[in-house]
């Protein structure tokens, strides 16, 4: 099962995945950007494999994009746990 079949398992696997760009360096406003480009490229090239990412993938599609950053944002916060306006 890959972690992109559940949605647990998904948001576990972002969560670890931003825990380490944070232990090499990487800033808040940096992952939030390198997340909208990868919420972009998901959007365009992988079908959802759940209800979640179907969501997801409907709200990315009708986003501008000052509305797809705030998604991408909101993303890192939900597998983050922390409040990334403080930093």
């Amino acid at each position: 099962m890959s972690v992109l079949d559940n949605w647990d398992e998904w948001k576990g696997f972002l969560g670890s995945r931003l825990r380490h760009a944070e232990e090499k360096g990487m800033k808040g406003g940096a992952i939030t950007e390198i997340a909208t480009e990868i919420g972009g490229y998901l959007a365009e090239q992988v079908e959802p494999k759940n209800a979640e990412e179907k969501v997801l993938a409907d709200l990315w599609n009708v986003a501008s994009e000052e509305e797809r950053h705030s998604i991408a944002s909101m993303m890192v916060k939900l597998v983050d746990g922390r409040d990334r306006d403080e930093e």
